[in-house]
């Protein structure tokens, strides 16, 4: 318990540096519980958009006609105060295409409140694993909603204030707007280093298994690394619709890792591919895509390339190195299982490592 006290007020201690420079220019508004009560119908139902690791997330439209989505704390969460302090200072600073935008906030007795643009297309999960709606996305979509995705991690990583590691990087994280662009959402696990650090480490391992890197999932070690793994994830489950946790083959007891690493050293990486992409897929670049997948999982944190080189990497066509053996395939058998451990809504299970 010390040791989670102490790593919460180090983070705070960063933030709070970071912000103390800045906070004559941290213009967020804040928005009043009764302007939200009726922007949301009181919180209606109908008006419900979802839920997330801090709570359900409504649909509001202000007085102007302007749509927001409104993220309201539960108060039975797990994640406190310290979550959604991170989240405000954090995405309040943040200026990208490819990021959610936060709008303002509301603190108002025992509701904490954050205001965001609303998404219309609610997030990447509600279409690339569903079946009827993932037709929606032929393969120049899921080209382009790939790259803005690197482009928002290369910002977070490289181009902003600090640099900035997400932690929990994800399908449901990714929210799209209108034009089906997508925008790096849910701040409140993220870290910021300050200076030359690039990377640090946790006694509270937080995000949703399935997408961590086996060096933060195993020791509570993260870097910019541990967000390129996470990418890597990403990536396969766009390609293939299926998700990487849960979807085991039923011939070999693969998930879905384990299954495109095994086609690709068949030599049939297409056999992955989401067959409502199958007639639209560029066949270069979906194999580019699924090579540059292998790259950013290798088991070392080493060997995976930084988000700089992988925005370069899809834009381009020249060779691309070979990667290494994966090191590991996930299979069905569990070594532990227990409930409500992680800080997103999954089930937390940490299954065998194969070497290889």
């Amino acid at each position: 318990m010390r040791h989670l006290y102490a790593e919460k007020m180090m983070n705070n201690e960063m933030i709070d540096q970071h912000i103390e420079g800045q906070s004559e220019d941290l213009e967020l508004p804040f928005f009043s519980l009764a302007t939200i009560i009726d922007a949301t119908n009181n919180f209606s139902s109908n008006n419900k958009l979802g839920e997330g690791g801090f709570g359900p997330v409504y649909k509001g439209t202000l007085t102007n006609k302007k749509e927001i989505a409104v993220k309201r704390l539960s108060r039975s969460s797990s994640q406190g105060l310290s979550e959604f302090k991170n989240e405000v200072l954090l995405i309040a600073k943040l200026q990208h295409r490819n990021l959610v935008r936060l709008l303002g906030y509301c603190i108002e007795g025992e509701e904490k409140m954050l205001i965001y643009e609303y998404m219309p297309n609610r997030s990447l999960d509600f279409f690339i694993f569903d079946q009827r709606r993932a037709n929606v996305l032929g393969w120049s979509m899921r080209f382009d909603i790939i790259c803005g995705i690197a482009r928002g991690l290369l910002y977070l990583h490289e181009d902003s204030s600090l640099r900035i590691i997400h932690r929990d990087l994800k399908a449901s994280n990714i929210l799209l707007d209108s034009k089906m662009n997508p925008k790096i959402s849910d701040f409140g696990m993220a870290r910021i280093f300050g200076g030359d650090q690039t990377e640090g480490n946790t006694n509270r391992v937080v995000g949703t298994y399935g997408y961590m890197a086996p060096e933060y999932a195993i020791d509570g070690l993260f870097s910019v690394k541990s967000d390129v793994f996470s990418f890597g994830i990403l990536l396969l489950e766009i390609l293939s619709g299926k998700k990487n946790r849960g979807s085991f083959h039923q011939d070999h007891s693969l998930n879905l890792v384990g299954q495109a690493w095994k086609l690709w050293k068949e030599k049939m990486p297409l056999k992955l591919i989401d067959t409502c992409s199958e007639d639209s897929c560029i066949l270069l670049e979906v194999e580019r895509c699924l090579h540059i997948s292998f790259l950013c999982l290798q088991q070392h944190h080493e060997d995976r390339p930084n988000m700089s080189s992988v925005v370069m990497m899809l834009h381009s066509e020249s060779p691309l190195p070979e990667p290494k053996d994966l090191g590991f395939f996930v299979g069905k058998k569990s070594l532990v299982s227990s409930k409500n451990q992680s800080s997103s809504t999954n089930e937390v299970t940490i299954t065998l490592l194969e070497a290889r």
